[in-house]
């Protein structure tokens, strides 16, 4: 099937989610982040994500913007780092102005120069993604920042795949999914999108009832694998 419109993942596919942690240790405002920086960051990612797959369950949903900062709460207590409430304010702060993957740019413009439809399909609530994505540069190459805020359900639900469908107005398996979470693409690869996981971190296969249809280790890889998929 031909592929009519594409959709990225935005955390930890085109936004680097350790970026927030890395610039408050460069800044060595706090010494005694520096050798908790790394585990921070996976125990608050983890957390983040497990909270909205629970909160999806229970019917309870909150914005990704409170996940994010309860994943951090709960980080910080298991790091040691509970009651720096500066340090708490400052990693928020920088996440919200989280840095772009320098491998993004390039497919991104790629997808523009071929006039393909473009967008973010995302857990981030509106703001989140508003204020990342102009501040990584990205704006002028996505035609749609979509948020599962208007859904209140998280990915991979499908009708947060669906919402993709209709928001460019095509079929599941004429889109083009990007992600570097195994468990999005596998939600994805079942609602019927056409997937390459970005598999940054080297991670095996989830065991879920579809693979990927590609796997790549970066955005630059994806690109190359794109154009012959998208015929450019």
């Amino acid at each position: 099937m031909a592929i009519k419109a594409v959709l990225f993942d935005a955390y930890g596919t085109l936004l680097d989610i350790a970026s927030a942690t890395n610039r408050l240790v460069e800044t060595q405002r706090y010494p005694e982040l520096s050798e908790k920086a790394e585990a921070l960051t996976d125990i608050w990612r983890a957390r983040q994500l497990h909270y909205s797959w629970l909160r999806s369950l229970m019917g309870e949903y909150q914005s990704f913007w409170q996940l994010t900062q309860d994943g951090l709460d709960f980080a910080m207590k298991a790091t040691g780092l509970e009651g720096h409430d500066d340090l708490r304010a400052d990693l928020l702060g920088l996440y919200r102005q989280i840095d772009a993957y320098e491998d993004g740019r390039a497919i991104l413009e790629m997808m523009k120069a071929h006039n393909m439809p473009c967008g973010i399909l995302s857990n981030g609530n509106q703001h989140m993604l508003d204020e990342a994505v102009q501040h990584a540069g990205l704006m002028p190459y996505l035609d749609r920042l979509l948020s599962v805020e208007s859904l209140q359900i998280f990915k991979p639900a499908p009708q947060v795949y669906q919402f993709g469908c209709d928001a460019f107005g095509v079929k599941a398996d004429e889109i083009l999914f990007f992600s570097s979470n195994g468990w999005d693409i596998g939600g994805a690869a079942v609602f019927g999108y056409q997937t390459i996981w970005v598999n940054r971190a080297g991670q095996p296969q989830e065991i879920l009832p579809k693979a990927p249809d590609y796997e790549v280790a970066n955005l630059t890889q994806a690109a190359m694998k794109a154009q012959q998929i998208c015929g450019f």
